[in-house]
Parts: C-alpha cells; structure tokens; sequence
C-alpha cells in the first residue's frame, strides 16, 4: 500500500509572489494570509505577494512569509485534492510548517514563533563574523575532518546533510574559508560560500536557541495527529511534549535531511508531496532516491496537477 509524507520548504525558497495565485484563487488560501497579517499586526501576505525582495530575504521576514505560503497551499491541497499524509516533515523552518499540518502548533502561534526566530538567528552572530558553505561530493566522515583541522580554536561543523555529496557547513566566517580552503587542496573543487545572513545550525546560534525556549514556553503545544519527522533526530516524534525541546535543539543542531528521507522510504513511504514555495526537497529527494513519486504544491497549476 503507498504512503505519502508532505514536505515542507525552509529558508531559501523565498520569493516576491509567492501565495497569491493560490489566495486569489481559493478563499482558504486567502484566510490563511488574513490570520497571519492579524497575528503579527502587520501585512505579511503584501510582502509575501508583492515584496521588495530585499525586505523578504531578511529572515524574520521571510522565516514566516514561507511558513504562511506553505500553510496556504496546504489548506488549499487538503481543500481540493482529499491527499492526506502519513507523515510530516519540513527543512529547518519547515518543520514549523509540518507541525502545523500535524495539528501540534496554531497558524498565529506558528508564524509569531517563527518571526521571533527569525530575529534571534539574525542578532545571535554580528553580520560578517559567521558563514555558511557548501561542499560537494564529500562524504560525511571526511567532511568532519576537515572542519576539524579547520576550526583551530573557532567554530565550524556540518549543518545541513541535505542529500548524497551535498553537505553545508556553518560557522566563524575564517574558518569556514578555511574549510573551504582545505576541502580544494583534498580535491573537492566543488566548495563554495552560500549567500545567507548568518550561520544556522551551528554553536554559534546558541543565544537564538536560549532566547527561542522563552518564546516556546509561552505557547500551546497540541495533541499531534500525525507524526513529524524531526530534524535533529531523523525520526518520528508524535509525543507533543517533546516538540519544545527538539525546535530549540533544532536552533545548532545540523539538519538530518537525507538521514529523514531515508528513515521514511525505511517506514514504507513510496511518494513525497512537496507543499509550499519552491522545488528543493522534491530535488533532494531525487537525489537520495530516484524511485519516489514526487509532487511539488505551490500555485493553483500543481494544486490542479495533484488533483
């Protein structure tokens, strides 16, 4: 019997439009933007729809302007199509999303939270004292090597195990380059600076993770109906009084992508809908697997597709 997870986007999948085909399509789409502009007391959805892209690519404004963009094209999936999922998961600020398709978090929590977030990994590292880079076609032990022989005495460590030979780094800005560095002499050519606004998913964002526990704290976690794949463990949580621990561990842990993938094709899943901005899981997922079904929900055209 086929098993179906939904996917989530995070950061990067960011772009000035993104929800208005579907809000001026679907009416649910359109409360969606309407519950999130009410929850932080300003117009996301015109952000969301019309930009500029410099304020959308600042992360407090874009951790929820994709949050909200997913949750719109979730309702509006689970409006017309009838696709229900076995599990959820979501990249980095995408698991927010995925628990609030399991029922554990409210939109207007979820996307208050994610702003907050989104300020606290910003502030945590002064603008040019951290970097994040990806290195190709190495393998996990030997890229743990050399960010070992590149830290001396700073931070650098995997962040991102996104699929088979794509692996990001994050940390201090001069060892990262010099990761970087090391990396080309070993061979690996393919090694290079990513253009984000701080390092995620490392130590260095340890007073974001401090400053999240308080916003966390003062939030309602539900009963969750589904399970979410999490990212620190790269398993299946439905256990709600765990999901504060594991989003603020989430904060400097590296994101165990590829680790997730597997664990669910290991569970029986056999296809992967993608619902929100963008087509970079449904890509990793083809990386890691080339024999999942794979569908990407982001406009009215994919919600028709789908159907």
């Amino acid at each position: 019997m086929s098993k179906t997870s939904f996917l989530f986007p995070g950061q990067g999948s960011q772009y000035a439009g993104m929800g208005k085909d579907l809000a001026d399509s679907f009416p649910v789409a359109r409360q969606v933007f309407e519950e999130a502009d009410d929850a932080l007391g300003f117009k996301l959805s015109d952000l969301c729809f019309n930009g500029p892209e410099d304020d959308l690519k600042l992360t407090f404004n874009t951790q929820p302007a994709i949050l909200a963009a997913s949750i719109a094209a979730l309702r509006v999936v689970q409006q017309e199509t009838g696709l229900q999922p076995d599990c959820v998961a979501g990249h980095s600020l995408g698991e927010y999303s995925a628990l609030v398709c399991s029922g554990a978090l409210s939109l207007a929590d979820a996307v208050r939270t994610v702003r907050s977030r989104g300020t606290f990994m910003q502030e945590a590292v002064p603008v040019g004292v951290g970097a994040m880079a990806a290195i190709l076609s190495v393998e996990a032990d030997e890229l743990a090597a050399i960010c070992e022989e590149a830290a001396q005495g700073e931070v650098v460590a995997p962040a991102n195990f996104n699929s088979p030979g794509q692996i990001v780094i994050a940390g201090h800005a001069t060892a990262v380059n010099r990761a970087i560095e090391i990396a080309k002499a070993k061979g690996y050519r393919k090694a290079m600076l990513l253009p984000v606004s701080a390092p995620f998913h490392c130590a260095l964002m340890q007073p974001a993770a401090d400053r999240l526990h308080q916003v966390l704290d003062r939030i309602t976690v539900n009963v969750m109906s589904l399970p979410v794949i999490t990212n620190v463990e790269a398993c299946a949580n439905q256990d709600a009084g765990r999901v504060r621990e594991l989003l603020v561990t989430q904060v400097c842990a590296p994101v165990r992508w590829e680790q997730s993938v597997q664990a669910m094709i290991s569970d029986g899943i056999t296809r992967f809908v993608e619902i929100g901005p963008g087509k970079v899981l449904t890509g990793l997922v083809k990386r890691i697997n080339k024999e999942m079904a794979l569908v990407n929900i982001e406009d009215t055209a994919g919600v028709r597709a789908a159907a």
